[in-house]
């Protein structure tokens, strides 16, 4: 079975293939084509998976891992009515209120009635009743409000009437119009019966500060409730505040003035038969999403949208009492409506979460995208003051990381600059330090923030233009501004594993210093944190698997090795109490799971960073002398076998292998090379045909000392090495070649490859691979080099296997028919750099001893004749 395995050819694995220990010697300049041979070299970096990040059943504000206790989050479900939009709820309470009339106002039938007059009672003496009365007209003005949509809100609105979504207390300057205009205009808005009424103020207000109290002039005023019927209604002399003027919806007796004729018309010819199209159809969704559609597209070519627009108060009214309409299509209308007219304060908030319900909904994707919605959110994040508004800009932040979760909607968002829009609103983040009042609740912006970015992280040109951008900056200073924000840190530190697998970012990342520094100090801090921790180190793997200068730069930043050290510590500890709880309940083979666990998971991902750290001389070096580091690693090998942890097993052999490199007095790996040596041999032994290669080139660097020699020979393990020439794959062959060579160093272990068949099988390795890996040919040609040394006859030292060797060294050594001038230019320099530098010097002086002998023997033999 082990030889049937040796035999088959490799499984192709997420790390690299297998690598021989021997070190070659290579040019000092470095061709295209050379960077392929770098698999080659004694000391090889180590790749892994990257940490796999489940999808959340539910979206939600905050995941379900997240760190922010329920009570000091915003909340991700809510209730969402007309009633969110109340102008009393949104606007805040003056310090002052009205007397309220204790009699019945007087109705009069005509308007021109002016000369009768109603005296107001006097200010009550207590607050307490001040407040009770105004309760009373709170409730009064929610009754009056219960209406069909356009009989009570048809009233056209002034220029200076109080908008809806504004805090300040509305301007009254226009307010003398003819009452015969009113009507006239009232009933072609809003038609009523002969019996119907309109209640009218006839009052001219002026304002005094000095004064105190109630006087002033008869005017006029036209007050429409929201009732059946309108009436008029005649107050005496007084004079009203300016804040405490009544809250109703007020048509001022005056011509309006910055009014444009053309949109009067086409408010008269286009938007008012929509809106009493949405009265007619109440009860239809479909009908009703129609008309929303119809609003839209009304209302932009109008350039009705936006705050500009005169008639705007009255068209939301209407918008905002649909929103009770249990239809997420239609919501999504009105919100994409509603967002677009540019409200503020409450309504934005009402209208971001609006939104936040609709696409929290995967079902809703659909409809989404056939939508504008995201135009209108990336247009709240572009305008909106982020301090101002951090709430309302919390939902839209958070619909929209919804909407990066669909792959359509995310190519979408990075084609209109999402990408950049982000980046700046972090960076306005950013500026807010941590002692500003608003740091925390910014800081669950930042989530939903940073979490859309790991989304559009998926998209090749978000990465590119994450690069462009200056994400790395930005992302370090949020990362360390947040160091005791997990769910912000979690987020950051999972764009930058994903990205970082990516060699542009990964460079750009390699560049900026502090990186290093954050890392270290998450991993200190938040030790006991897996999904973070595990991330990190795969951050860190990625940055020094191809970057020198990244390998130098963490292993000097303070307490770097310790950092390393306890977290190998604290997971192993992890690891081994698993393990032994499953010995315990003997579920070694049945229920112990076959992919990593957390604790295995980390371990794999450090040690590759060890791999990779140890690439570096001096780095190397130091490792290899941190006798804490060997042990870890040797311990590995003793309690877990590859069956258990594929990876973590030949990480951890790999990792060895490279630190055996650095010959040393102070190497803690030549102290401990035996006992190393024997966990290699459980290794070899194995049935995992990438464990037994990685064995053996460890056992390729370990058998330059001669005490590995003896035990190779001891344990017949040499006898293992040769019947890996027979695998037929190139890499394993090196790696058994390199093992003999420096075993037939020693003369007295030269006969070895006779006694096995080793020569015939590396005469076959030589004529199968020869002409395609010239490394693996000169390494032939050592190992037979050394091995007839001290030939007497070539005969006994080559046996059958001679002409087959003459003729092929010959061949191999005939330029022209060595190397393939059918490849292109940079791939024959590279053969011929390695043919003429390391094959053919040593193929030529094995040739030559080889036809000196054989020369000799056959003089001897033609002689008698």
């Amino acid at each position: 079975a082990l030889l049937y395995s040796i035999m088959q050819p490799s499984k192709d694995k997420n790390t690299e293939k297998a690598e021989p220990f021997y070190r070659l010697s290579v040019p000092k300049k470095k061709t295209s084509s050379e960077i392929i041979n770098e698999a080659r070299n004694v000391l090889r970096t180590l790749r892994t998976r990257r940490p796999f990040t489940p999808t959340e059943d539910q979206r939600k504000l905050f995941g379900s891992g997240s760190s922010r206790p329920p009570q000091s989050r915003p909340p991700s479900v809510f209730s969402l009515h007309a009633s969110s939009f109340d102008l009393a709820e949104s606007r805040p309470v003056s310090g002052v209120r009205l007397s309220p009339l204790d009699h019945k106002p007087v109705l009069v039938t005509f308007a021109k009635d002016e000369d009768s007059s109603i005296s107001l009672p006097k200010r009550p003496a207590d607050d307490a009743e001040v407040r009770k009365l105004s309760s009373a007209r709170a409730r009064f003005f929610r009754r009056t409000s219960q209406g069909s949509f356009l009989s009570a809100k048809m009233v056209p609105p002034d220029q200076n009437e109080e908008k809806l979504d504004s805090e300040e207390p509305a301007m009254m300057n226009n307010l003398c119009r003819s009452n015969d205009n009113c009507l006239s205009e009232q009933r072609s808005y809003a038609p009523f019966n002969d019996e119907s009424r309109q209640l009218i103020c006839n009052e001219r207000i002026s304002r005094s500060e000095e004064e105190d109290s109630l006087k002033g002039t008869a005017g006029k005023f036209l007050f429409q409730l929201r009732g059946e019927r309108s009436v008029l209604l005649e107050y005496g002399n007084m004079h009203l505040p300016h804040n405490l003027l009544p809250r109703y919806s007020i048509v001022q007796d005056e011509t309006r003035i910055n009014e444009s004729e053309e949109e009067e018309i086409f408010w008269h010819i286009k938007i008012l038969p929509i809106l009493h199209e949405l009265e007619k159809v109440e009860d239809n969704i479909e009908n009703l999403c129609l008309a929303c559609t119809k609003l839209y597209q009304a209302l932009n070519e109008g350039n009705m949208l936006g705050k500009r627009f005169k008639r705007r108060s009255v068209l939301l009214k209407i918008l905002y009492k649909l929103v009770d309409i249990d239809s997420d299509p239609l919501c999504l209308k009105l919100a994409k409506i509603i967002l677009a007219m540019k409200v503020d304060g409450r309504h934005l908030l009402s209208a971001c979460k609006l939104a936040f319900k609709i696409c929290k909904n995967e079902k809703n994707d659909y409809i989404i995208q056939n939508d504008r919605l995201l135009d209108c959110l990336l247009e709240v994040l572009r305008t909106e003051d982020l301090q101002k508004n951090n709430e309302a800009l919390l939902y839209c932040m958070g619909a929209i990381k919804f909407m990066s979760g669909n792959a359509v909607l995310r190519n979408e968002m990075v084609n209109k600059g999402a990408v950049e829009m982000l980046l700046q609103l972090m960076k306005q983040i950013n500026k807010v330090k941590e002692n500003d009042t608003y740091f925390s609740n910014l800081g669950h912006l930042l989530v939903q923030l940073t979490a859309t970015l790991r989304n559009l992280a998926d998209s090749p040109p978000a990465r590119s233009q994450l690069v462009c951008n200056g994400a790395v900056s930005e992302l370090c200073v949020a990362l360390e501004q947040r160091t005791n924000d997990k769910d912000v840190c979690t987020y950051i530190v999972r764009i930058f594993s994903k990205l970082s697998s990516y060699s542009d970012f990964c460079a750009a990342l390699a560049d900026c210093s502090r990186c290093y520094v954050l890392f270290l100090a998450l991993l200190n801090k938040h030790q006991k944190q897996q999904d973070l921790v595990i991330r990190i180190i795969f951050i860190l793997g990625n940055l020094t698997e191809k970057n020198n200068q990244a390998r130098e730069q963490f292993f000097k930043e303070r307490g770097s090795v310790n950092t390393l050290i306890s977290l190998f510590q604290a997971y192993h500890e992890l690891d081994l109490n698993a393990q032994k709880w499953y010995h315990e309940r003997g579920r070694e083979e049945k229920n112990h799971p076959k992919h990593p666990s957390e604790a295995e998971d980390v371990l794999i991902k450090l040690i590759r960073v060890l791999a990779n750290l140890s690439i570096h001389p001096s780095v190397g070096a130091a490792l290899a002398a941190a006798h804490r580091i060997v042990e870890l690693l040797i311990t590995v090998l003793e309690y877990k076998s590859v069956d258990d942890c594929e990876e973590l097993v030949i990480n951890a052999a790999t990792t060895i292998n490279n630190l055996s490199y650095y010959k040393m007095k102070s190497s803690a790996v030549q102290d401990k090379k035996l006992h190393i040596a024997e966990m290699l041999l459980k290794l070899l032994m194995s049935n995992n045909m990438d464990g037994v290669v990685e064995a053996v080139r460890a056992f390729g660097n370990l058998s330059q000392y001669h005490e590995i020699c003896d035990f190779i020979m001891q344990k017949k393990i040499y006898k293992f090495v040769i019947a890996l020439l027979d695998a037929k794959n190139q890499d394993v062959c090196f790696s058994a070649c390199g093992v003999l060579l420096n075993l037939t160093v020693d003369k007295n272990k030269g006969a070895l490859l006779m006694e096995e068949g080793g020569i015939g099988k590396l005469v076959d390795c030589l004529q199968d691979f020869g002409p395609a890996d010239w490394q693996l040919a000169c390494l032939i040609c050592k190992t037979l080099w050394n091995y007839s040394e001290n030939i007497t006859s070539v005969a006994s030292c080559f046996g059958e296997d001679t002409n087959t060797l003459l003729v092929l060294l010959t061949s191999l050594l005939d330029e022209e028919v060595a190397l393939d001038y059918s490849l292109d230019t940079d791939l024959r320099d590279y053969h011929k750099l390695y043919w003429e530098r390391e094959f053919k010097p040593v193929a030529e002086k094995l040739l030559d001893r080889i036809q000196s002998h054989h020369s000799c023997l056959l003089a001897v033999t033609i002689t008698p004749f």
